[in-house]
């Protein structure tokens, strides 16, 4: 981050200066108390769990250079004064901190993206990511850092050197986007796909459209949209503005059409693209042939500022596969899958798809609930029980409450399958179920914690 004073701190967060030097330097930005170092200001923001306001003195004595507050009266200027710190006083701290960053990010002439979808936001944001650094010094979210929060306080990363920055933006209501989109102003934006997710809060996957295609909500002429063409709502949908659209897909009304898909288990796919008459072989070590339509998706878009296919091909060829997303490790004999990071129905197909393609004696899954899926949720769980029984997997294992409808359905569907209904009875009997040649899925949406099943697995089998 580049110093600020601590003054236009406050004007730009409309805040009033309590206390301290308004010229006083800000060299960081933070909302937790462990993570401040000398210089940095701490946001005090009030969540459900913490209120930061409860950290001050703690903040003080990481040396922080400016508090900035939303209560009178939260410091007692006897604690304040011999620090030397400002005390900025501001409605309301989480605006204030959005406030900050749509500002500071304004002062770069840099590119910006935004990225949004239902499921592959993460692993298309990693893509872009690592094409994009080909050719310029890029910066992006960090792990789940994409709401209106996180997303905030990754716009930090930018500095005077930074010349492309990627921003994954996530939401589960609707405005949450478009106020995403308000601080960042994207030159380019993606969506992924428009799938269930959060369709309990939502509604309806129409809602879901409507909440995902406020990232255009800022964008005019000279800025681009690039979206999935094969997603049943994108496709066709007219999305107002003036802005350009590039539509990338298998079917043939794609600008940029995905062709010659190879699955090549876990060592990845391999893919064709088309654009007119520019036409490229691609190979990438993630796998699931659905990461073909992500990494069309980073390529078109990386083609807007400038980067030719072959710039983009060896970006893709440096990509790992990211934390907790379809990250296979062999140990003690076994393969293991580990897809916990979130989970719907789409990627829940998808992950069984990789499980089905990796080579190996025995495929096992193991799923925990999928949430707010709204009405349809033990349909959509059903679904996933009977997809596993038609992609070859020798066993399903479920933890959780509507997972035992995962169960239930492969049962049905001829393969074996148990239920638990904890993690804890699950982890009892792994050790007697897993044997040298399997390959084994986890997955499950986030408030599962299914990587606990990962690290016992992983305990087990060391």
């Amino acid at each position: 981050m580049e110093t600020i004073k601590a003054g236009k701190l406050a004007e730009v967060t409309a805040g009033k200066l309590l206390w301290g030097d308004q010229e006083g330097d800000v060299s960081g930005i933070s909302i937790d108390s462990r993570t401040l170092t000398s210089g940095m200001a701490f946001f005090a923001i009030k969540g459900e769990r913490v209120d930061g306001h409860d950290y001050l003195e703690d903040a003080l004595k990481a040396g922080c250079t400016a508090l900035v507050v939303e209560r009178d009266n939260t410091l007692a200027m006897d604690i304040l004064r011999p620090s030397g710190a400002s005390l900025i006083k501001v409605e309301d701290t989480e605006r204030a901190l959005q406030d900050l960053a749509a500002w500071y990010l304004s002062l770069f002439d840099v590119h910006k993206i935004g990225i949004t979808g239902s499921t592959g936001k993460t692993t298309t944001k990693e893509m872009l990511y690592h094409i994009l650094s080909e050719k310029y010094k890029t910066v992006s979210n960090q792990g789940n850092f994409n709401n209106l929060i996180g997303l905030p306080l990754s716009v930090f990363n930018v500095d005077s050197a930074t010349e492309a920055a990627v921003f994954e933006m996530g939401m589960d209501r609707l405005g949450e986007i478009h106020r995403l989109a308000e601080i960042v102003r994207p030159d380019a934006a993606i969506i992924t796909n428009i799938g269930v997710s959060h369709l309990e809060r939502l509604g309806s996957r129409e809602n879901i459209l409507k909440a995902k295609t406020e990232i255009c909500d800022f964008m005019n002429r000279e800025n681009t949209l690039i979206i999935n063409e094969d997603n049943d709502l994108l496709s066709g949908h007219c999305f107002g503005g003036e802005h350009n659209t590039i539509t990338v897909g298998q079917g043939e009304k794609a600008e940029i059409q995905i062709s010659g898909l190879k699955d090549m288990g876990e060592k990845g796919i391999a893919f064709g693209l088309q654009r007119g008459d520019e036409n490229l072989v691609f190979r990438i070590g993630s796998p699931g042939l659905h990461n073909s339509i992500n990494a069309a998706l980073a390529v078109a878009t990386a083609q807007v500022f400038g980067i030719t296919m072959e710039e983009a091909s060896s970006g893709l060829s440096k990509l790992s596969a990211t934390d907790k997303r379809l990250h296979i490790k062999e140990l003690g004999g076994i393969k293991i899958i580990d897809d916990t990071y979130n989970a719907s129905p789409d990627s829940m197909k998808a992950a069984l798809d990789v499980l089905s393609s990796v080579q190996s004696i025995r495929k096992m899954a193991i799923l925990g609930d999928m949430f707010e899926l709204g009405e349809k949720e033990e349909e959509y769980h059903r679904m996933i029980g009977e997809y596993a029984s038609k992609k070859g997997i020798h066993v399903v294992l479920s933890v959780g409450k509507n997972a035992e409808l995962i169960s239930l359905a492969a049962k049905e569907g001829g393969i074996q399958a148990f239920h638990f209904s904890n993690k804890e009875m699950l982890k009892s009997v792994l050790p007697q179920w897993v044997r040298k040649g399997d390959a084994i899925l986890i997955k499950g949406s986030r408030g599962m914690a299914m990587d606990e099943i990962v690290k016992h697995l992983e305990d087990i089998n060391e």
